[in-house]
């Protein structure tokens, strides 16, 4: 069930984009430097992932929103297990780890058609059975 839309999805992105650049210095784990570059990495991909995706959010709209959605579920796995696959669980993992689930969460419940495309198309079916 997808519940999500993808203007809010869009939103989401952003804000969680800025949030996981500035993350190591909010919450002091910018001294280590595996669990600093990571969250920074991602954010860094999912602004520009969502500059480019083809949906409410997006300025030049050359990613499909599926491959977004697909990308967001692998950034989420990555992020997640990150502490554990870089070897920096034991200073710190619980951002990883829970931005990493929401991560997940948002590729795998967000809705993947445009609701422009949806209304236009249930409008030209009503205008067909008349």
């Amino acid at each position: 069930m997808r519940f999500i839309s993808r203007k809010f999805h869009a939103v989401l992105d952003y804000i969680v984009g800025i949030l996981l650049i500035a993350a190591p210095w909010l919450l002091g784990f910018a001294d280590v430097e595996p669990a600093m570059w990571v969250p920074v990495i991602i954010g860094i991909a999912i602004i520009g992932m969502s500059i480019f995706t083809d949906y409410e959010g997006g300025a030049v709209k050359a990613i499909p929103m599926g491959a977004h959605l697909t990308m967001d579920v692998i950034a989420g796995l990555i992020l997640a297990a990150s502490p554990w696959l870089f070897g920096f669980a034991d200073q710190v993992f619980w951002p990883h780890l829970i931005v990493g689930i929401l991560e997940v969460g948002a590729g795998l419940f967000t809705v993947s058609a445009s609701q422009h495309s949806r209304t236009n198309n249930h409008r030209s079916e009503l205008r067909g059975a008349h």
